[in-house]
């Protein structure tokens, strides 16, 4: 199962990040002759209160970058936990499928090992929206087919144990199908990424605009790492909002799932 990052994805994100990167350099560098040409035209005199919009601006940079950091972060962690949750409810029910009759299981195990693969398949290339919904559909006929076998079957069995045990056992195998599918949805709003970026942007021309305060020559230590830094936080941000689009990845997570078909022989 290829997982890896496509070359279009890798292309998007490597002008996202040299995109960001040069528009910072650029604002660092109008800041500087904004105050350059000020300064010649004796404008760049003491204005009160300019600290406090600066500390007020990078401030809210600092704000932006931790709520969307935080959030990145554990949104990342809720989607690795529900593939562990995942493994382990399919891992279960298969186990309770030892609860019915012979016929009816062996038939069962066989669907369970295709439920799998449709449930890798889904994941296996998210940029190939056709495919993808291919694989959903797959993976709902599956579960339709796997709980009306699991009730026939119950009925068939004497005692109510198998459809205690095995019939919540599949619920929670199908919930989680669901909430992982919602939980890939849920981003913060495209104009908060924006907001970030727009924000970046003014804060390099307030930071460019500070350092020509002399005649010194340009810093460029601190140009370019200032842009160096916000600009790899950004993309950051962006990666762990996507961990199945860029270099941050689930991937991993899902080795439990093929692991776990593996076992299913």
């Amino acid at each position: 199962m290829d997982l890896a990052p496509t070359p279009g994805l890798i292309s998007a994100a490597g002008l996202f990040l040299v995109g960001l990167f040069l528009g910072m350099l650029v604002m660092l560098e109008l800041g500087r002759r904004v105050r350059i040409r000020r300064r010649e035209r004796g404008e760049d005199g003491e204005t009160p209160g300019l600290g406090v919009v600066d500390a007020g601006v990078f401030a809210l940079l600092g704000l932006l970058v931790a709520f969307t950091f935080s959030g990145a972060a554990t949104r990342f962690d809720a989607r690795r936990h529900l593939v562990i949750e995942e493994a382990n409810d399919i891992g279960t029910a298969y186990l309770r499928l030892d609860l019915l009759p012979a016929d009816a299981r062996t038939q069962l195990q066989e669907i369970f090992r295709q439920y799998l693969d449709a449930r890798l398949a889904a994941y296996q290339n998210v940029v190939d929206q056709e495919a993808t919904r291919s694989a959903m559909a797959k993976v709902n006929d599956l579960q339709r087919q796997i709980w009306t076998r699991a009730v026939q079957a119950c009925r068939r069995v004497s005692t109510t144990d198998a459809a205690i045990l095995l019939l919540p056992a599949l619920n929670a195998m199908f919930d989680i199908t669901t909430t992982r599918t919602a939980v890939t949805q849920i981003h913060p709003p495209t104009i908060i990424f924006a907001l970030l970026v727009i924000v970046a942007l003014v804060c390099s021309l307030l930071a460019g605009y500070g350092m020509a305060g002399t005649d010194a020559p340009r810093d460029w230590v601190h140009i370019v790492g200032f842009a160096v830094v916000l600009t790899v936080t950004v993309y950051v941000i962006v990666d762990l909002e996507y961990p199945r689009l860029g270099f941050i990845r689930v991937d991993s997570f899902d080795q439990l799932l093929a692991s776990l078909r593996s076992s299913l022989q």
